[in-house]
This record gives structure tokens, sequence and C-alpha cells, in this order.
């Protein structure tokens, strides 16, 4: 690939099509604040409105004053900024039969997205405190009779939070999973995809990953929740092609920049789960 041949556009919109497909986390979290970055340090102001009072309308009276609607300010502050930077040896190109270049590219997206999915598997700690089932002290030792009831549970916490049952979701390691492949409650419901679904517990889509945040093997926290709960902001603001001096070789560099925030704590539940 000669780097006058190069085309940004095209490249950028690769890469970005490559991580939307490697994520787990970053694809139930909304992007509804995407489009309003433009690079490192960016913050964005999201405003949330307040409950409205309803009253008692007596005809006689007619209505009170109206009320003032009332808002609360959040910031989503972009404050991760991770680089790619590498090159392809002209030798190799000609050497190669398989394009080393692109191929190289879907390495660095999925670089990219595992880094940026961890990062969005983090918010967890922001949960409110009574949608949640064990801690770090008491974490809960889930076996195949009862894994699947321990869902259940955290589906509950979500009503009584009153959370939508529309959209909900919950994020397992892959030995949580193997627990729930052992109930015949879960198996009956089998929708196993390619996109990482693997199931229906209760209201939740079960989705599988190695991400899910755990301290040394122990104290998984195995999230759910909707992605109105949580808004992540990510762009490619730069993305260059060019010929290092000191070799010869094509070689492209570029920036992906990020942010997110728990906007609902209420909106996420939490289980803190050691493996048996």
């Amino acid at each position: 690939m000669a780097t006058n041949n190069f085309i940004p556009t095209i490249w950028s919109a690769r890469l970005l099509a490559n991580l939307n497909k490697a994520l787990v986390y970053g694809n139930l979290v909304n992007h509804d604040y995407e489009g309003e970055i433009k690079g490192p340090g960016a913050t964005v102001t999201i405003n949330q409105v307040g409950d409205i009072t309803v009253s008692d309308f007596d005809k006689a009276k007619g209505l009170a004053d109206p009320e003032q609607v009332s808002t609360t300010d959040m910031q989503l502050i972009v404050d991760q900024a991770k680089a790619f930077n590498f090159g392809v040896n002209d030798i190799d190109k000609v050497q190669s039969a398989v394009g080393l270049m692109d191929a190289a590219m879907q390495r660095a997206s999925y670089a990219l997205a595992d880094v940026q999915d961890q990062y969005i598997a983090g918010f967890y700690t922001g949960v409110d405190a009574a949608n949640t089932i064990g801690s770090d002290t008491t974490p809960i030792v889930p076996t195949k009779d009862d894994a699947y009831d321990h869902l259940v549970d955290l589906g509950t916490k979500l009503d009584e939070a009153n959370v939508p049952s529309v959209g909900r979701w919950v994020v397992v390691p892959a030995w949580y999973y193997g627990l729930l492949l052992k109930d015949a409650r879960f198996t009956r419901n089998m929708a196993t995809m390619q996109t990482g679904n693997t199931g229906i517990v209760d209201s939740f889509t079960v989705y599988k990953s190695n991400n899910v945040p755990n301290t040394a093997g122990a104290k998984y926290k195995i999230i759910a929740g909707t992605n109105a709960a949580i808004s992540s902001a990510q762009q490619i603001t730069e993305m260059e092609a060019y010929r290092p001096e000191k070799n010869f070789s094509d070689a492209i560099k570029g920036l992906s920049v990020y942010g997110a925030k728990l906007l609902q704590p209420k909106g996420i539940a939490v289980l803190t789960a050691n493996k048996s």
C-alpha cells in the first residue's frame, strides 16, 4: 500500500466498525452523546429532568401556578485516550499472500475494543447500595442449582427500583455461564447468537464476557441493567499513514478518545460472586 493512496476517512470507518463488533459492554450502554465530543479532555454536560408533581384538581380554584422544572447537571468527561502505531515492512508485504496491513488494522481494532470494554465494565462502582447482592466481604458462591435464581434476584432488585423490563441485560463470566447450562430452566430458552447473546433469564438477555470485573479470579462483579443507565462516547480523532524515516515500511498511527458516565445508579444491579 503506497502512502499516497491512503484515504483516512475509509480507514476510520473500518476501524469503528470492527470496534463495535468486538465489544460486549460497549454495545449494552447508550451512545446518545457520542457526536458531541471533539477530543481528549472534552466534557459533555447532561441535564437530567427532575420529578413532576401531580396534584388534585379543584374546579372552583383552578390550577395552581406552574411548577418550575428542575434539572440536575452531570458531566461526561472524555478522559481516556488510547493510541496505536504499527508498520508493515515492504519485504513482508511482497512475501506474504495475506493483506498484512488490513489484518493489522483488525488486530488494532480488537485491542482498542478490549481496553474500552474493560473500562465501561468498571462503572459498577456507582451502583445504588440497595441494588447489590453479595459484597467483597461476603461474596455469593453460586452453584448449578442456584446460579439461575441469583440472576432472578437481580431482576427483582431492578423491579423494586422501577427500572423498565424492556431491554434488560446481564453479563456473566464463562464459569457462571457454565453453571447456567446445567439448569434446565436456562437451557429450555436457549437463543445462542454470534453476537455474544447466550440466552434468557427472567427479563434479562444474558451475555458472556471475559471482561467481567474481578479481583485475582474472585469477587466477580456480575452487572445487570438497561442501556439507559450508562452512557459512553467514543471517537477516532486521529488517523494517519506515513513512511517511517529509518525503515522501508508503511505505517499507520491512530488515536481513540472516549469516556463514560453512570447516569442512573438505580439502573444497574450488581451480584458479587466467587467461583466455587
